[in-house]
Protein backbone atom coordinates (compact mmCIF):
# COMPACT_ATOMS: atom_id res chain seq x y z
CA UNK A 1 0.00 0.00 0.00
CA UNK A 2 1.12 3.71 -0.77
CA UNK A 3 0.43 6.34 1.26
CA UNK A 4 0.94 10.11 1.17
CA UNK A 5 3.92 11.09 4.02
CA UNK A 6 6.03 13.62 4.95
CA UNK A 7 9.46 12.76 5.05
CA UNK A 8 9.18 13.09 8.57
CA UNK A 9 6.18 10.80 9.26
CA UNK A 10 8.23 8.69 6.85
CA UNK A 11 11.22 8.43 9.22
CA UNK A 12 8.80 6.96 11.85
CA UNK A 13 7.78 4.62 9.15
CA UNK A 14 10.78 3.23 8.92
CA UNK A 15 11.39 3.14 12.55
CA UNK A 16 8.34 0.97 12.87
CA UNK A 17 9.43 -1.10 10.13
CA UNK A 18 12.64 -1.41 11.14
CA UNK A 19 12.11 -3.03 14.60
CA UNK A 20 12.79 -0.25 16.74
CA UNK A 21 12.03 -0.59 20.49
CA UNK A 22 12.62 2.98 21.91
CA UNK A 23 12.87 6.42 20.81
CA UNK A 24 13.79 9.15 22.63
CA UNK A 25 13.83 12.81 21.41
CA UNK A 26 13.55 16.58 22.47
CA UNK A 27 11.18 18.61 20.07
CA UNK A 28 12.72 21.02 17.78
CA UNK A 29 11.82 22.09 13.97
CA UNK A 30 12.33 20.62 11.94
CA UNK A 31 12.53 17.17 13.31
CA UNK A 32 9.56 17.08 15.41
CA UNK A 33 7.04 15.43 13.70
CA UNK A 34 9.31 12.51 13.61
CA UNK A 35 8.56 11.57 17.51
CA UNK A 36 5.29 12.95 17.17
CA UNK A 37 4.47 10.46 14.42
CA UNK A 38 6.29 7.38 16.05
CA UNK A 39 4.10 7.30 19.29
CA UNK A 40 1.24 6.53 17.20
CA UNK A 41 2.03 3.01 17.12
CA UNK A 42 1.81 2.26 20.77
CA UNK A 43 4.62 1.94 23.04
CA UNK A 44 3.83 -1.30 23.86
CA UNK A 45 5.33 -1.15 19.84
CA UNK A 46 7.60 0.90 20.33
CA UNK A 47 8.45 3.09 23.71
CA UNK A 48 8.37 6.55 23.04
CA UNK A 49 9.39 10.04 25.02
CA UNK A 50 10.28 13.17 25.16
CA UNK A 51 13.35 13.88 27.05
CA UNK A 52 14.00 16.74 29.07
CA UNK A 53 16.78 17.75 26.34
CA UNK A 54 18.85 16.56 23.46
CA UNK A 55 21.74 14.66 25.70
CA UNK A 56 19.54 13.24 27.81
CA UNK A 57 17.83 11.48 24.46
CA UNK A 58 20.76 10.67 22.99
CA UNK A 59 22.03 8.74 25.77
CA UNK A 60 18.59 6.88 26.88
CA UNK A 61 18.90 5.88 22.96
CA UNK A 62 22.58 4.95 23.75
CA UNK A 63 21.52 2.63 27.14
CA UNK A 64 18.79 0.65 25.20
CA UNK A 65 21.04 0.19 22.51
CA UNK A 66 24.08 -1.19 24.54
CA UNK A 67 21.19 -3.12 26.15
CA UNK A 68 20.25 -4.67 22.90
CA UNK A 69 17.10 -2.96 21.84
CA UNK A 70 17.21 -1.17 18.29
CA UNK A 71 17.00 2.85 19.53
CA UNK A 72 16.69 6.21 17.66
CA UNK A 73 16.94 9.64 18.84
CA UNK A 74 16.02 13.01 16.77
CA UNK A 75 17.08 16.72 17.32
CA UNK A 76 17.12 19.70 15.35
CA UNK A 77 20.73 21.03 14.48
CA UNK A 78 21.07 23.06 17.14
CA UNK A 79 20.20 19.97 19.60
CA UNK A 80 23.06 18.12 18.34
CA UNK A 81 25.29 20.69 20.00
CA UNK A 82 23.72 19.45 22.99
CA UNK A 83 24.08 16.12 22.24
CA UNK A 84 27.49 16.27 21.23
CA UNK A 85 28.98 15.10 24.61
CA UNK A 86 27.88 11.62 24.23
CA UNK A 87 27.53 11.36 20.42
CA UNK A 88 31.76 11.50 20.13
CA UNK A 89 32.28 8.80 22.86
CA UNK A 90 29.34 6.52 21.59
CA UNK A 91 31.53 6.64 17.92
CA UNK A 92 34.04 4.99 19.84
CA UNK A 93 31.83 2.19 22.09
CA UNK A 94 29.84 1.32 19.18
CA UNK A 95 26.47 -0.25 19.60
CA UNK A 96 24.83 -3.94 20.34
CA UNK A 97 21.40 -3.00 18.48
CA UNK A 98 21.40 -1.04 16.27
CA UNK A 99 21.38 3.11 16.54
CA UNK A 100 20.38 5.71 14.46
CA UNK A 101 20.87 9.52 15.70
CA UNK A 102 18.25 11.94 13.37
CA UNK A 103 19.57 15.42 13.14
CA UNK A 104 17.25 18.00 11.15
CA UNK A 105 19.15 21.34 9.73
CA UNK A 106 17.68 24.18 8.78
CA UNK A 107 18.98 25.80 5.74
CA UNK A 108 17.13 29.58 5.84
CA UNK A 109 16.61 30.04 9.18
CA UNK A 110 12.98 29.14 9.49
CA UNK A 111 13.11 28.25 13.13
CA UNK A 112 16.72 28.60 14.34
CA UNK A 113 19.02 30.65 15.58
CA UNK A 114 21.92 29.85 13.08
CA UNK A 115 22.62 27.94 9.75
CA UNK A 116 24.77 25.13 11.24
CA UNK A 117 25.71 22.13 9.34
CA UNK A 118 25.45 18.90 10.72
CA UNK A 119 27.41 16.93 8.68
CA UNK A 120 30.60 18.44 10.14
CA UNK A 121 29.52 17.13 13.13
CA UNK A 122 29.84 13.83 10.85
CA UNK A 123 33.28 14.05 10.07
CA UNK A 124 34.58 15.34 13.34
CA UNK A 125 32.61 12.01 15.33
CA UNK A 126 33.93 9.73 12.50
CA UNK A 127 30.45 8.54 12.04
CA UNK A 128 28.53 7.29 8.67
CA UNK A 129 25.73 9.97 7.47
CA UNK A 130 22.95 9.04 5.16
CA UNK A 131 20.59 11.94 3.50
CA UNK A 132 17.75 11.00 1.92
CA UNK A 133 16.35 13.17 -0.79
CA UNK A 134 12.40 12.13 -0.92
CA UNK A 135 9.98 10.87 1.74
CA UNK A 136 10.71 7.20 0.29
CA UNK A 137 13.98 7.52 0.53
CA UNK A 138 13.60 8.63 4.39
CA UNK A 139 11.67 5.56 4.87
CA UNK A 140 14.58 3.30 3.33
CA UNK A 141 17.46 5.26 4.48
CA UNK A 142 16.04 4.36 7.91
CA UNK A 143 15.98 0.93 7.25
CA UNK A 144 19.13 0.77 6.13
CA UNK A 145 21.07 3.05 8.85
CA UNK A 146 19.96 0.11 11.32
CA UNK A 147 21.20 -2.53 9.73
CA UNK A 148 24.38 -0.31 8.65
CA UNK A 149 24.85 0.51 12.82
CA UNK A 150 24.87 -3.10 13.69
CA UNK A 151 27.10 -4.16 10.38
CA UNK A 152 29.68 -1.70 11.35
CA UNK A 153 28.93 -1.28 15.08
CA UNK A 154 28.39 2.60 14.71
CA UNK A 155 25.72 4.78 15.62
CA UNK A 156 24.17 6.15 12.43
CA UNK A 157 23.28 9.61 11.42
CA UNK A 158 20.41 10.20 9.37
CA UNK A 159 20.54 13.81 8.26
CA UNK A 160 17.48 15.81 6.66
CA UNK A 161 16.46 19.33 5.94
CA UNK A 162 13.57 21.46 6.43
CA UNK A 163 12.30 20.47 3.18
CA UNK A 164 13.10 17.21 3.01
CA UNK A 165 11.37 17.32 6.76
CA UNK A 166 8.15 19.03 5.72
CA UNK A 167 7.42 18.01 1.77
CA UNK A 168 6.01 14.87 0.97
CA UNK A 169 5.50 12.26 -1.29
CA UNK A 170 4.38 9.00 -1.77
CA UNK A 171 5.70 5.74 0.43
CA UNK A 172 5.19 2.15 0.09
CA UNK A 173 4.13 1.13 3.62
CA UNK A 174 5.48 -2.21 5.14
CA UNK A 175 5.13 -4.72 7.85
CA UNK A 176 7.21 -4.56 10.96
CA UNK A 177 10.10 -6.78 11.46
CA UNK A 178 10.17 -7.93 15.12
CA UNK A 179 13.47 -7.88 15.80
CA UNK A 180 14.18 -9.58 18.91
CA UNK A 181 15.82 -7.87 22.10
CA UNK A 182 19.98 -9.28 21.54
CA UNK A 183 21.80 -10.68 24.59
CA UNK A 184 23.71 -8.25 26.58
CA UNK A 185 27.26 -9.86 27.53
CA UNK A 186 29.58 -8.07 29.73
CA UNK A 187 32.68 -5.79 27.96
CA UNK A 188 33.85 -2.67 29.92
CA UNK A 189 36.75 -2.95 27.55
CA UNK A 190 34.43 -1.96 24.55
CA UNK A 191 31.46 0.25 26.42
CA UNK A 192 33.56 2.12 29.68
CA UNK A 193 35.33 4.61 28.20
CA UNK A 194 38.42 4.98 30.11
CA UNK A 195 41.78 6.20 29.06
CA UNK A 196 43.13 2.80 28.83
CA UNK A 197 39.75 1.08 26.69
CA UNK A 198 39.38 4.50 24.62
CA UNK A 199 43.34 4.82 23.33
CA UNK A 200 41.98 1.13 21.83
CA UNK A 201 38.64 2.01 20.60
CA UNK A 202 40.32 4.39 18.59
CA UNK A 203 42.29 2.27 16.83
CA UNK A 204 38.35 0.37 16.12
CA UNK A 205 37.03 3.66 14.92
CA UNK A 206 39.58 4.15 12.16
CA UNK A 207 39.63 0.81 11.24
CA UNK A 208 35.94 1.15 10.77
CA UNK A 209 36.14 4.11 8.74
CA UNK A 210 37.59 2.27 6.31
CA UNK A 211 35.46 -0.67 5.82
CA UNK A 212 33.04 2.34 5.28
CA UNK A 213 34.60 3.56 2.98
CA UNK A 214 34.51 0.74 0.95
CA UNK A 215 31.14 -0.11 1.53
CA UNK A 216 29.95 3.26 0.05
CA UNK A 217 31.88 2.78 -2.76
CA UNK A 218 29.42 0.14 -4.16
CA UNK A 219 26.20 1.18 -2.03
CA UNK A 220 22.78 1.39 -4.15
CA UNK A 221 21.87 4.70 -2.11
CA UNK A 222 25.52 6.34 -4.30
CA UNK A 223 24.03 6.09 -7.93
CA UNK A 224 25.42 8.06 -11.11
CA UNK A 225 22.63 8.86 -13.93
CA UNK A 226 24.35 9.70 -17.58
CA UNK A 227 22.88 11.91 -19.54
CA UNK A 228 24.52 14.80 -21.45
CA UNK A 229 28.25 14.71 -19.85
CA UNK A 230 28.83 18.11 -20.39
CA UNK A 231 27.47 19.13 -17.56
CA UNK A 232 28.55 16.95 -14.24
CA UNK A 233 26.68 17.40 -10.98
CA UNK A 234 27.14 16.12 -7.43
CA UNK A 235 24.86 16.55 -5.09
CA UNK A 236 22.49 14.47 -1.97
CA UNK A 237 19.15 15.36 -0.23
CA UNK A 238 17.07 18.47 -1.80
CA UNK A 239 20.10 19.80 -3.44
CA UNK A 240 19.51 17.04 -6.11
CA UNK A 241 15.98 17.26 -6.50
CA UNK A 242 16.29 21.29 -7.36
CA UNK A 243 19.14 19.95 -9.66
CA UNK A 244 17.17 17.51 -11.71
CA UNK A 245 14.33 19.56 -11.78
CA UNK A 246 16.29 22.86 -13.32
CA UNK A 247 18.75 20.72 -15.45
CA UNK A 248 16.77 17.86 -16.58
CA UNK A 249 18.94 15.59 -19.35
CA UNK A 250 21.00 18.63 -19.72
CA UNK A 251 23.13 17.50 -17.19
CA UNK A 252 25.25 14.17 -15.68
CA UNK A 253 24.31 13.32 -12.07
CA UNK A 254 26.02 11.76 -9.21
CA UNK A 255 23.66 11.31 -6.59
CA UNK A 256 25.14 10.94 -3.01
CA UNK A 257 22.95 9.36 -0.26
CA UNK A 258 25.86 8.26 2.27
CA UNK A 259 27.45 11.99 2.76
CA UNK A 260 30.34 10.47 5.27
CA UNK A 261 32.27 8.62 4.37
CA UNK A 262 32.27 9.87 0.95
CA UNK A 263 32.86 7.11 -2.12
CA UNK A 264 36.47 8.41 -3.22
CA UNK A 265 36.81 6.50 -6.42
CA UNK A 266 32.92 6.82 -7.02
CA UNK A 267 33.58 10.61 -7.47
CA UNK A 268 37.26 10.01 -9.70
CA UNK A 269 35.17 8.41 -12.12
CA UNK A 270 32.42 10.30 -12.45
CA UNK A 271 34.47 13.82 -12.64
CA UNK A 272 36.72 11.80 -15.69
CA UNK A 273 33.96 11.25 -17.42
CA UNK A 274 32.00 14.79 -17.11
CA UNK A 275 33.38 18.36 -19.24
CA UNK A 276 32.56 20.52 -16.43
CA UNK A 277 31.63 19.54 -12.57
CA UNK A 278 29.61 21.10 -10.39
CA UNK A 279 29.42 20.44 -6.61
CA UNK A 280 26.03 21.38 -5.27
CA UNK A 281 25.14 21.49 -1.77
CA UNK A 282 23.59 24.02 1.20
CA UNK A 283 25.49 25.90 3.78
CA UNK A 284 29.05 24.76 3.66
CA UNK A 285 31.52 23.18 1.15
CA UNK A 286 31.61 20.29 2.72
CA UNK A 287 31.58 17.86 0.02
CA UNK A 288 33.61 20.64 -2.23
CA UNK A 289 36.82 20.66 -0.06
CA UNK A 290 36.95 16.99 -0.25
CA UNK A 291 36.54 16.55 -4.20
CA UNK A 292 38.75 19.38 -4.43
CA UNK A 293 41.55 17.46 -1.90
CA UNK A 294 41.56 14.70 -4.47
CA UNK A 295 42.67 17.29 -7.41
CA UNK A 296 39.51 17.15 -8.86
CA UNK A 297 38.60 20.66 -10.53
CA UNK A 298 35.15 21.94 -9.51
CA UNK A 299 32.60 24.94 -9.44
CA UNK A 300 30.93 25.31 -6.10
CA UNK A 301 30.79 27.90 -3.28
CA UNK A 302 32.65 30.24 -5.79
CA UNK A 303 29.20 30.51 -8.10
CA UNK A 304 26.40 29.39 -5.53
CA UNK A 305 25.91 31.10 -1.88
CA UNK A 306 27.22 29.45 1.24
CA UNK A 307 23.65 31.28 2.84
CA UNK A 308 20.43 30.00 2.74
CA UNK A 309 18.18 28.01 0.65
CA UNK A 310 19.12 26.71 -3.15
CA UNK A 311 16.58 26.47 -5.40
CA UNK A 312 15.50 25.37 -8.90
CA UNK A 313 15.77 28.93 -10.70
CA UNK A 314 19.03 29.52 -8.84
CA UNK A 315 20.73 26.39 -10.10
CA UNK A 316 18.97 27.03 -13.67
CA UNK A 317 20.55 30.49 -13.80
CA UNK A 318 23.99 29.92 -12.34
CA UNK A 319 24.84 26.73 -14.62
CA UNK A 320 22.65 27.03 -17.78
CA UNK A 321 22.51 31.48 -17.62
CA UNK A 322 18.49 30.83 -17.88
CA UNK A 323 16.17 32.95 -16.20
CA UNK A 324 12.59 32.04 -15.44
CA UNK A 325 9.91 33.95 -16.01
CA UNK A 326 8.24 35.30 -13.04
CA UNK A 327 5.04 36.79 -12.74
CA UNK A 328 4.64 39.93 -10.20
CA UNK A 329 1.73 40.58 -8.25
CA UNK A 330 0.26 44.30 -9.21
CA UNK A 331 -0.84 44.89 -5.26
CA UNK A 332 0.86 45.86 -2.30
CA UNK A 333 0.59 42.89 -0.20
CA UNK A 334 1.47 43.53 3.88
CA UNK A 335 4.14 41.98 5.44
CA UNK A 336 3.34 39.50 8.18
CA UNK A 337 6.08 39.52 10.53
CA UNK A 338 5.83 36.85 13.16
CA UNK A 339 4.14 37.95 16.27
CA UNK A 340 2.70 36.73 19.92
CA UNK A 341 -0.56 34.94 19.27
CA UNK A 342 -3.72 37.32 20.56
CA UNK A 343 -3.84 36.56 24.34
CA UNK A 344 -0.47 35.18 25.15
CA UNK A 345 0.01 35.34 28.40
CA UNK A 346 3.48 36.10 27.45
CA UNK A 347 2.65 39.54 25.89
CA UNK A 348 1.26 40.63 29.56
CA UNK A 349 4.79 39.61 30.66
CA UNK A 350 6.85 42.04 28.47
CA UNK A 351 4.63 44.87 28.48
CA UNK A 352 5.28 44.71 32.41
CA UNK A 353 8.97 44.46 31.64
CA UNK A 354 8.74 47.33 29.45
CA UNK A 355 7.27 49.45 31.77
CA UNK A 356 10.12 48.71 34.22
CA UNK A 357 12.51 49.49 31.53
CA UNK A 358 14.78 46.89 32.39
CA UNK A 359 17.69 44.54 30.69
CA UNK A 360 15.94 41.40 29.08
CA UNK A 361 18.38 38.38 29.21
CA UNK A 362 16.25 35.94 26.57
CA UNK A 363 15.91 32.25 25.39
CA UNK A 364 14.53 30.46 22.76
CA UNK A 365 10.83 30.13 22.55
CA UNK A 366 7.71 31.43 21.31
CA UNK A 367 8.13 34.23 23.80
CA UNK A 368 11.70 34.80 22.11
CA UNK A 369 8.89 37.24 20.17
CA UNK A 370 9.03 39.78 22.67
CA UNK A 371 12.20 41.22 21.06
CA UNK A 372 10.02 42.47 17.98
CA UNK A 373 8.21 45.80 18.41
CA UNK A 374 6.11 47.25 19.70
CA UNK A 375 7.23 45.24 22.74
CA UNK A 376 10.77 45.25 22.19
CA UNK A 377 12.18 43.61 25.01
CA UNK A 378 14.81 40.84 24.81
CA UNK A 379 17.79 42.03 24.62
CA UNK A 380 20.10 39.42 23.89
CA UNK A 381 19.36 35.77 22.92
CA UNK A 382 21.95 32.53 22.39
CA UNK A 383 21.08 29.62 23.30
CA UNK A 384 18.80 27.36 25.55
CA UNK A 385 18.99 28.21 28.99
CA UNK A 386 21.59 31.04 28.25
CA UNK A 387 19.30 33.83 29.67
CA UNK A 388 20.08 32.48 33.27
CA UNK A 389 23.56 31.90 32.61
CA UNK A 390 24.12 35.17 31.02
CA UNK A 391 22.45 36.95 33.43
CA UNK A 392 24.68 35.59 36.02
CA UNK A 393 28.06 36.77 34.13
CA UNK A 394 26.06 40.07 33.48
CA UNK A 395 25.44 41.28 37.09
CA UNK A 396 29.09 39.68 38.46
CA UNK A 397 30.54 42.87 35.79
CA UNK A 398 27.68 45.17 36.06
CA UNK A 399 26.68 44.58 39.67
CA UNK A 400 25.27 48.34 39.44
CA UNK A 401 22.57 46.98 36.88
CA UNK A 402 21.21 44.20 38.96
CA UNK A 403 18.76 45.98 39.72
CA UNK A 404 17.71 47.57 36.16
CA UNK A 405 17.89 43.24 34.23
CA UNK A 406 16.30 39.62 34.03
CA UNK A 407 16.25 36.73 32.37
CA UNK A 408 13.34 35.21 30.98
CA UNK A 409 12.96 31.76 30.42
CA UNK A 410 10.00 29.14 28.85
CA UNK A 411 9.15 26.08 31.10
CA UNK A 412 10.56 23.53 28.92
CA UNK A 413 13.64 25.61 28.26
CA UNK A 414 14.07 25.96 31.95
CA UNK A 415 13.93 22.01 32.27
CA UNK A 416 15.68 21.73 29.11
CA UNK A 417 18.71 23.36 30.42
CA UNK A 418 18.06 26.83 32.70
CA UNK A 419 18.18 24.10 35.97
CA UNK A 420 22.01 24.00 35.92
CA UNK A 421 21.67 28.19 34.89
CA UNK A 422 19.64 28.82 38.33
CA UNK A 423 21.91 26.26 40.46
CA UNK A 424 25.02 28.84 39.78
CA UNK A 425 22.73 31.65 40.50
CA UNK A 426 22.33 30.09 43.79
CA UNK A 427 25.65 28.82 44.43
CA UNK A 428 27.73 31.64 43.34
CA UNK A 429 25.49 34.14 45.06
CA UNK A 430 24.00 36.15 41.76
CA UNK A 431 21.80 39.27 42.30
CA UNK A 432 20.06 37.76 39.74
CA UNK A 433 15.89 37.50 38.90
CA UNK A 434 15.00 34.55 36.67
CA UNK A 435 11.64 34.82 35.26
CA UNK A 436 10.13 31.28 34.27
CA UNK A 437 7.18 31.80 31.45
CA UNK A 438 5.46 28.67 32.37
CA UNK A 439 2.77 28.52 30.06
CA UNK A 440 1.87 24.71 30.62
CA UNK A 441 3.48 23.16 27.49
CA UNK A 442 6.32 23.62 24.93
CA UNK A 443 4.23 25.93 22.95
CA UNK A 444 6.95 27.21 19.79
CA UNK A 445 7.18 23.43 18.57
CA UNK A 446 3.53 22.77 18.64
CA UNK A 447 2.31 21.87 22.28
CA UNK A 448 4.93 18.70 22.96
CA UNK A 449 4.68 17.71 26.81
CA UNK A 450 7.33 18.25 28.95
CA UNK A 451 8.37 17.29 32.78
CA UNK A 452 6.85 20.36 34.14
CA UNK A 453 2.92 19.63 32.70
CA UNK A 454 2.07 16.43 33.81
CA UNK A 455 1.75 14.07 31.25
CA UNK A 456 3.90 12.31 28.51
CA UNK A 457 3.76 12.37 25.36
CA UNK A 458 0.53 10.23 24.97
CA UNK A 459 -1.00 12.24 27.25
CA UNK A 460 -0.70 9.57 30.41
CA UNK A 461 -0.31 11.35 33.18
CA UNK A 462 2.79 10.78 35.58
CA UNK A 463 4.94 13.37 37.58
CA UNK A 464 5.27 17.02 37.32
CA UNK A 465 8.34 19.37 38.63
CA UNK A 466 7.75 21.82 40.96
CA UNK A 467 8.95 24.57 40.52
CA UNK A 468 8.71 26.46 43.48
CA UNK A 469 9.91 23.14 45.03
CA UNK A 470 12.71 22.80 42.88
CA UNK A 471 13.68 26.35 43.27
CA UNK A 472 14.06 26.01 47.00
CA UNK A 473 15.72 22.87 46.84
CA UNK A 474 18.44 24.47 44.52
CA UNK A 475 19.16 27.38 47.25
CA UNK A 476 16.86 30.16 46.31
CA UNK A 477 14.57 31.38 48.78
CA UNK A 478 12.74 33.88 47.34
CA UNK A 479 10.39 32.18 45.16
CA UNK A 480 7.03 34.35 43.64
CA UNK A 481 4.57 33.36 41.68
CA UNK A 482 2.73 36.20 39.50
CA UNK A 483 -0.24 36.03 36.52
CA UNK A 484 0.88 38.07 33.36
CA UNK A 485 -2.61 38.78 32.68
CA UNK A 486 -2.56 40.97 35.31
CA UNK A 487 0.26 43.37 33.94
CA UNK A 488 0.10 46.13 36.65
CA UNK A 489 0.46 43.43 39.60
CA UNK A 490 2.97 41.40 37.55
CA UNK A 491 5.17 44.67 37.06
CA UNK A 492 4.60 45.54 40.77
CA UNK A 493 5.67 42.20 41.78
CA UNK A 494 9.15 42.28 39.88
CA UNK A 495 9.57 45.98 40.81
CA UNK A 496 9.73 44.94 43.92
CA UNK A 497 11.90 41.95 43.48
CA UNK A 498 14.74 43.85 42.10
CA UNK A 499 14.82 45.77 44.96
CA UNK A 500 15.70 42.62 47.26
CA UNK A 501 19.96 42.05 46.86
CA UNK A 502 19.42 38.45 46.47
CA UNK A 503 18.45 35.82 43.32
CA UNK A 504 14.46 35.04 43.01
CA UNK A 505 12.42 33.19 40.92
CA UNK A 506 9.39 34.81 39.78
CA UNK A 507 6.98 32.60 38.12
CA UNK A 508 4.62 34.21 35.89
CA UNK A 509 1.81 31.28 34.97
CA UNK A 510 -0.78 31.15 32.98
CA UNK A 511 -1.40 28.75 29.76
CA UNK A 512 -0.92 29.07 26.47
CA UNK A 513 -4.40 30.36 25.11
CA UNK A 514 -4.37 28.03 22.12
CA UNK A 515 -4.52 24.48 24.26
CA UNK A 516 -7.63 23.10 23.62
CA UNK A 517 -8.77 23.14 27.04
CA UNK A 518 -7.88 27.16 27.40
CA UNK A 519 -9.54 28.11 24.38
CA UNK A 520 -12.94 26.02 25.65
CA UNK A 521 -13.44 28.34 28.05
CA UNK A 522 -12.21 31.41 26.71
CA UNK A 523 -14.49 34.27 27.50
CA UNK A 524 -16.60 36.92 25.21
CA UNK A 525 -14.27 38.79 22.88
CA UNK A 526 -13.92 42.67 23.52
CA UNK A 527 -14.93 45.27 21.55
CA UNK A 528 -14.05 48.91 20.98
CA UNK A 529 -16.86 51.99 22.10
CA UNK A 530 -15.93 54.33 19.05
CA UNK A 531 -17.80 56.94 20.90
CA UNK A 532 -15.36 56.96 23.81
CA UNK A 533 -11.98 56.04 21.65
CA UNK A 534 -9.99 59.54 21.48
CA UNK A 535 -7.48 57.74 19.13
CA UNK A 536 -4.21 58.08 21.93
CA UNK A 537 -3.38 54.31 20.83
CA UNK A 538 -2.10 53.42 23.99
CA UNK A 539 -4.01 49.85 23.51
CA UNK A 540 -2.01 49.56 21.02
CA UNK A 541 1.40 49.67 22.79
CA UNK A 542 1.27 45.72 23.51
CA UNK A 543 1.15 44.73 20.38
CA UNK A 544 -2.04 42.52 19.86
CA UNK A 545 -2.72 41.02 16.33
CA UNK A 546 -6.72 41.43 17.15
CA UNK A 547 -6.58 45.34 17.79
CA UNK A 548 -5.74 47.43 14.63
CA UNK A 549 -5.81 51.56 14.24
CA UNK A 550 -7.68 53.45 11.65
CA UNK A 551 -9.56 56.49 10.70
CA UNK A 552 -7.87 57.67 14.17
CA UNK A 553 -10.00 55.06 16.36
CA UNK A 554 -8.79 51.77 17.61
CA UNK A 555 -11.15 48.32 16.75
CA UNK A 556 -10.48 45.06 18.01
CA UNK A 557 -10.94 42.07 15.74
CA UNK A 558 -13.84 39.50 17.43
CA UNK A 559 -12.40 36.30 15.12
CA UNK A 560 -8.92 36.81 16.77
CA UNK A 561 -9.66 38.38 20.53
CA UNK A 562 -9.95 35.67 22.56
CA UNK A 563 -11.12 37.94 25.45
CA UNK A 564 -7.71 37.95 27.73
CA UNK A 565 -8.49 41.77 29.15
CA UNK A 566 -4.76 42.81 29.25
CA UNK A 567 -6.12 45.69 26.85
CA UNK A 568 -8.47 46.65 28.85
CA UNK A 569 -6.47 48.13 31.72
CA UNK A 570 -4.43 50.47 29.33
CA UNK A 571 -7.33 52.03 28.06
CA UNK A 572 -7.48 55.14 30.28
CA UNK A 573 -11.16 56.38 28.90
CA UNK A 574 -13.21 53.19 29.19
CA UNK A 575 -13.27 52.67 26.14
CA UNK A 576 -12.84 48.95 25.54
CA UNK A 577 -15.94 47.11 26.31
CA UNK A 578 -16.80 43.24 26.69
CA UNK A 579 -15.58 39.60 28.03
CA UNK A 580 -17.25 37.96 30.44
Amino acid sequence: MKKLMLGNEAVAQGLYEAGVRLVSSYPGTPSTEITENAVKYGEDVIWCEWAPNEKVAMETAIGASIAGGRAFCAQKHVGLNVAADPLFTVAYTGVNAGLVIAVADDPGMFSSQNEQDSRHYARAAKVLMLEPSDSTECKEFTKLAFDLSEQFDTPVFLRLTTRIAHSSSSVEVGEREEVPVKEYVKNNQKYAMLPANAIRRHVVVEDRQVAEAEWAETAWVNKTEYNDTKIGVIAAGITYQYAKEALGDKASYLKLGCVNPLPLNLIKEFASKVDTLYVLEQLDPVLEEQVRAMGIDCIGKEAFDLKGEYSQSMIAKVILGEEKESIALDIDIPGRPPALCPGCPHRGLFSALKQLNVFVSGDIGCYTLGALPPLGMIDTCVCMGASVSALHGRNKVRPEEAKKSVAVIGDSTFVHSGITGLVNAAYNQSNSKVIVLDNSITGMTGHQQNPTTGKRINGDPTTAIDLEALAHAVGIERVIVVDPYDIAATRDAIAAELEVEAPSLIIARRPCVLLKEVRAKMPKPFEVAIDKCVGCKACMKIGCPAISFADRKSSIDFTQCTGCGMCQPLCKFDAIKGGN
